[in-house]
């Protein structure tokens, strides 16, 4: 059983920086996708950052582009979010989900298998 937990999350200031970490648990593969999605009061929950558990390939939402970095360490089972430059309109909750293999990278959250129960991310102004 495939098992997401995230962490980190808490309140920064406009322009800031923070970190979130998903730890996965369970039979994972390189043919395996990791993603996180995030979903703030009174919004649908929408993409943000993904990739392969193999790290070959990253992908972004243009509305986090150029200001997020999703990674994992090769042999390691740690997902990292960094976030930079964040604004008001970043703030939600920030989920991690996993999906077997498909092409394109799946961007739509019944596409995902596996869910963690969420971080919480306040960017005050």
């Amino acid at each position: 059983q495939v098992q997401l937990v995230e962490s980190g999350g808490g309140l920064v200031l406009s322009g800031g920086s923070l970190t979130l970490s998903c730890a996965v648990s369970g039979p994972i593969s390189n043919d395996n996708l990791i993603a996180w999605f995030r979903q703030g009061r009174g919004k649908e929950r929408e993409f943000a950052a993904g990739m392969w558990w193999s790290g070959s390939s990253t992908y972004y939402s243009d509305s986090v582009k150029g200001r997020f970095t999703i990674s994992r360490i090769g042999g390691k089972n740690t997902v990292f979010l960094e976030m930079t430059t964040l604004y008001p309109e970043d703030t939600a909750v920030y989920y991690c989900a996993l999906a077997r293999r498909m092409f394109p990278f799946p961007r739509q959250p019944n596409q995902y298998d596996y869910w963690g129960r969420g971080t919480q991310v306040t960017v005050s102004s």
